[in-house]
């Protein structure tokens, strides 16, 4: 698998695409202000948009989808049900911040925690449920690669925060215990903002999880 980060937007949101070499089919995890030149690199590559995966519903993990369905009307949409509130008041979140208000369509799956997303054989990720930045927020993990598409849960040397919506701390930090924390040390965490970690070196020198008893 090979995993392609495209930030921008006013909060500098990382959308990833990640990619089967074998098949060239590529699924789009979190479209945000970086979509359009995600759309391009599909278009340039020549590769099939075999999904969209929401991680969770905030405006800057969903404002590109408008975008992308256009180049890519085929692609379904994944997301939890916990999270579709949140996702039909993408309006709403964007009056907020005083921002355009997309025109999200209609979510076509639901994300079932414990089950598999496979899209090819070498395109394949375990859902986590880890709420808590988000009702229905899930991370997206790829064992046989050792990389985690983990959101707004954790970031390098932070967590997601826990005053929006639905938002909760002693829910986060649960997930991030069992979720993130159950990980091998060595597996990379892609995250929402900002730059990549692992989740050994979160371990060892996030401030809020240093502290915490991780069983």
């Amino acid at each position: 698998m090979i995993v392609r980060c495209f930030t921008g937007g006013p909060f500098q949101e990382n959308g990833y695409l990640a990619v089967s070499p074998s098949t060239s089919r590529a699924v789009a995890v979190d479209p945000g202000g970086g979509t359009p030149a995600m759309a391009r690199y599909l278009e340039a590559e020549g590769l099939t948009l075999a999904g969209i995966v929401l991680t969770h519903a905030h405006l800057d993990h969903v404002d590109g989808i408008p975008g992308l369905r256009q180049a890519f009307p085929d692609a379904p949409i994944h997301l939890h049900p916990a999270d579709r509130p949140l996702y039909e008041a993408a309006g709403d979140q964007a009056r907020m911040f005083g921002l355009p208000e997309p025109e999200l369509p209609e979510p076509d799956l639901e994300l079932v925690p414990g089950g598999v997303l496979e899209f090819a054989p070498d395109l394949r990720f375990s859902v986590r449920f880890a709420p808590g930045h988000a009702p229905g927020h899930v991370i997206l993990v790829a064992e046989e690669d050792g990389v985690a598409l983990v959101g707004d849960v954790v970031f390098m040397g932070s967590i997601g925060r826990t005053d929006l919506p639905g938002g909760d701390f002693e829910t986060l930090m649960r997930s991030i215990r069992e979720q993130i924390l159950s990980l091998p040390d060595e597996t990379r965490l892609l995250n929402g903002h900002g730059p990549e970690t692992t989740v050994g070196r979160e371990r060892r020198t996030n401030p809020f999880i240093t502290g915490m008893n991780a069983g």
